[in-house]
């Protein structure tokens, strides 16, 4: 038997009627800060390089999935074997340029443009269609990098969003720019929102959701898509 599979049968153990209290009391909703928080921890681990700690902390986040398919299969909806087996098929599908398809991808930025096209032509196939431009945004992405993700959509979409954002003042930083400096400018925001009694994350948010609305009026008014 393998070790994911004696996982698989602690875990429903856990859940069992005669299992551990704490673990049979809870649902996906529950256990929703917890994938948070365990994926927080592994991310630290990554950015300290702490190859020692992330294999612990890899296995944090395994056992959330772990306990969520469990839920799931409890339910009868679906279970482990489900989850790896459609993402083992998407895989595939995705990468033609490795298992066989007519594509062909000699560097990253190929591979990316393969991927969406195929995964456009799953949702089409689907009959799947997004109503606006940003719809595909993982909503739950912290502030942060959803403010990156929602400025890399515009750049890379090249959608109009004069007016919608200082693009000038944008450019002008972006240009001498570095690491450190980022990272001081926005520990001193942070610390002065602290001070002035306004959560960052969701000023933040809130300046996006603004961003947003104001780019896809423009497109439907423009017609760009």
């Amino acid at each position: 038997m393998s070790a994911i599979d004696d996982l698989r049968r602690t875990m429903a153990k856990l859940r069992a009627p005669d299992g551990c209290p704490w673990d049979r009391e809870q649902t996906h909703q529950t256990l929703a800060r917890c994938l948070i928080d365990e994926c927080s921890e592994l991310l630290d681990t990554i950015d300290r390089h702490d190859i020692a700690h992330m294999r612990e902390e890899l296995g944090d986040v395994l056992i959330q999935v772990v306990f969520h398919a469990q839920l799931a299969a409890e339910r009868g909806e679906f279970d482990f074997d489900d989850v790896a087996r459609d993402i083992n098929d998407k895989l595939i599908r995705r990468h033609p340029h490795v298992f066989g398809g007519t594509a062909t991808a000699e560097n990253a930025t190929q591979v990316i443009e393969v991927w969406e096209k195929v995964k456009a032509g799953e949702k089409a196939a689907l009959g799947k269609s997004e109503s606006t431009v940003f719809k595909k945004l993982p909503p739950r992405l912290p502030a942060l990098m959803f403010a990156e993700e929602v400025a890399k959509r515009i750049e890379k979409q090249k959608l109009p969003a004069d007016g919608a954002a200082n693009w000038e003042s944008i450019d002008q930083r972006a240009a001498k720019l570095t690491s450190a400096g980022a990272g001081r400018e926005l520990f001193e925001l942070a610390a002065a929102c602290r001070q002035r009694g306004i959560d960052p994350e969701m000023a933040l948010r809130q300046e996006c959701d603004r961003v947003m609305r104001e780019v896809e009026v423009k497109v439907a008014e423009g017609g760009v898509a």
